[in-house]
């Protein structure tokens, strides 16, 4: 029986880049729909259960995407909606491929660590869609972290929804310029970037040789790079102090585990991908 994918974009063109994926992960068929809003999700959501039976319904699965991860949720959140009883399919949900990209640079410095309890997270621009998933994964695994936002205003909000979803101790600072980065720094011990392509958020200065810091993740491959000094192919190199990775370091990693949660989706019919079970899937993949 072919391994039928069903892709939620909500953009008006339906990402290439997961379509390849999928078939790299095994998928036989990928039925691409873009454009889509919460309206669209039942019925084509029930256009995949009321096809094959209970024990065939592995066999399909969906994949939520797009550029907005807002609306990836609700799209997300709709497709749940429409299941009911044995009639249900597994999902994932990697809008921007946010989940998958948070998720890999979270482990990636958790495991260099051993453990992140109790230690000071500082998440850059962690407002948006990926920093936010990284603040909630330290947060959940007992790091005392802060996010950071150009706009303090909506940092209260983002804390509380983090905080709400995802446990544990999460605050916010402003840092509308580098030059401020050297005072937000104090007494971090793990720096991660996730501010936008091309943008330096942290001079080399606030944090090479910082007494206490012990690993540093940027996520954005664009030059200029958002931590300056840290190689976009550093994985698990030593800096100036501490353990960093870099861009195509974390994305090597991204990609081997968005391929393996794809292939995940077609081993049962009720699997629900989000960031913290990708995380599961992520542990799973490193040596132990």
């Amino acid at each position: 029986m072919l391994k039928l994918l069903l892709q939620l974009d909500s953009s008006r063109l339906a990402s290439v880049f997961d379509q390849v994926v999928a078939y790299d992960s095994g998928a036989d068929r990928i039925m691409s729909q873009s454009g889509v809003t919460e309206a669209d999700v039942r019925d084509l959501v029930h256009g995949c259960i009321f096809t094959r039976g209970p024990k065939e319904l592995k066999n399909t699965a969906i994949f939520v995407g797009g550029t907005d991860m807002s609306a990836g949720e609700k799209l997300l959140a709709a497709a749940q909606k429409a299941f009911f009883g044995p009639l249900r399919v597994s999902v994932m949900l990697d809008s921007n491929g946010s989940n998958t990209t948070a998720v890999a640079g979270v482990i990636k410095t958790m495991r260099a660590l051993g453990s992140v309890s109790g230690k000071r997270v500082l998440v850059v621009a962690g407002t948006g869609p990926v920093g936010q998933r990284a603040a909630g994964l330290y947060a959940k695994a007992g790091a005392k972290v802060t996010i950071t936002t150009r706009r303090p205003e909506d940092g209260d909000r983002v804390c509380a929804a983090i905080m709400k979803r995802f446990g544990g101790s999460v605050n916010c600072v402003a840092l509308r310029d580098p030059a401020q980065a050297d005072a937000v720094m104090s007494g971090i011990e793990v720096l991660f970037n996730a501010g936008p392509a091309g943008v330096l958020m942290v001079p080399r200065a606030a944090w090479a040789g910082r007494k206490g810091l012990l690993a540093v993740c940027d996520l954005n491959a664009v030059p200029p790079l958002g931590v300056e000094g840290v190689d976009v192919n550093d994985d698990g190199v030593q800096r100036d102090g501490a353990v960093c990775f870099g861009a195509l370091g974390v994305g090597n990693f991204k990609m081997k585990l968005h391929r393996a949660c794809i292939a995940r989706l077609f081993d049962r019919n009720d699997l629900i991908l989000d960031a913290e079970t990708i995380a599961d899937v992520a542990e799973g993949l490193l040596p132990k």
